[in-house]
């Protein structure tokens, strides 16, 4: 039967989740790795592949297997409002999220992309507050400067080279990307192997429509390595990630699970270096640091305490 239950982020859920057990906390640090692999694994796949012809094979060869699995494990697809939710999400998180990626990624490294979506957390806080889920706080406005003085840090040495639009493109991705938390709460929930496939399925055909309207060439992969990258986007960077995304998200908060992109950046840096020769310069670094400490000030410190219950009466 698939998880068809209450609208996410109910008050008693979003109280027992404050404090995730174990195997959240593992499925967690495996998502922030494949995270940070699919920047790595993208930058590769653009040296053949265009952006949106890449961004949607991968996303519809991922549907076409996660609705194959659908009937074995007798699953039901979302129907009515819960539908209406999943429809959203694909289109944010599929279709303009990956949008904005795929096209910053032509220019900008993985890892600075990747620091960059490392605000997403924070810009969660931001959204939530200007739609009524949380209340306004001074530690995150000091949290969302650090934050920006960083970014900008990281973006300093090579403002020159990089184009307004490659910024506002990944400014776009991480609205897109704090956003779909806190949509996903609003809607009944939905098994994640049929939430991603219906929600992957409309994505790509956004993307697909984008390659259409910029006449992109639609070649598939040539050489070994760009084919072993569009495999891992497919297996691991895109059913793995994002079934792991929801199970997290399922058991946790937006905000909490938003933090995966504070630990995906190492991992990009790491992998862009190994896979790709990708350069870590000290104001990556640097900038990188003070942009996840501010993250970290704005939507970690003070969040996530489990309440006290109130003494008994009586």
């Amino acid at each position: 039967m698939p998880e068809q239950g209450p609208t996410m982020g109910s008050g008693s859920e979003a109280a027992g989740a404050a404090r995730p057990d174990p195997l959240t906390l593992v499925a967690f640090v495996i998502t922030a790795i494949f995270a940070g692999g699919n920047a790595v694994a993208v930058r590769l796949g653009l040296s053949e592949l265009p952006p949106f012809w890449g961004a949607a094979i991968r996303f519809l060869a991922a549907a076409a297997i996660l609705l194959a699995i659908v009937p074995v494990l007798r699953l039901q697809l979302p129907r009515g409002r819960a539908l209406v939710g999943v429809l959203i999400f694909g289109t944010l998180n599929f279709g303009l999220f990956y949008m904005f990626l795929y096209w910053a990624l032509q220019e900008v490294t993985a890892a600075t992309a990747m620091v960059t979506l490392a605000i997403v957390p924070l810009l969660t806080l931001v959204l939530a507050v200007v739609q009524g889920v949380e209340r306004f706080s001074y530690r995150g406005l000091i949290g969302a400067l650090m934050a920006a003085i960083g970014i900008g840090i990281v973006f300093g040495e090579r403002i020159g080279a990089v184009s307004a639009l490659s910024l506002a493109a990944l400014i776009g991705g991480a609205l897109c990307a704090a956003e779909v938390g806190i949509v996903v709460k609003q809607f009944p929930r939905v098994h994640p192997v049929a939430q991603n496939g219906v929600g992957m399925a409309a994505g790509g055909v956004l993307l697909l429509a984008l390659s259409v309207a910029v006449a992109e060439p639609w070649v598939w992969p040539a050489t070994p390595a760009v084919q072993i990258s569009f495999v891992y986007l497919v297996l691991l960077g895109s059913i793995g990630l994002f079934v792991l995304y929801l199970f997290v998200l399922g058991r946790w908060t937006a905000s909490a699970t938003s933090y995966v992109l504070l630990l995906a950046p190492l991992a990009t840096a790491v992998l862009g270096w190994l896979v790709l020769g990708e350069t870590v310069s000290a104001a990556l670094l640097i900038g990188g640091v003070l942009a996840i400490a501010g993250v970290y000030v704005g939507a970690i410190a003070g969040h996530g305490e489990v309440p006290r219950k109130a003494p008994a009466k009586g």
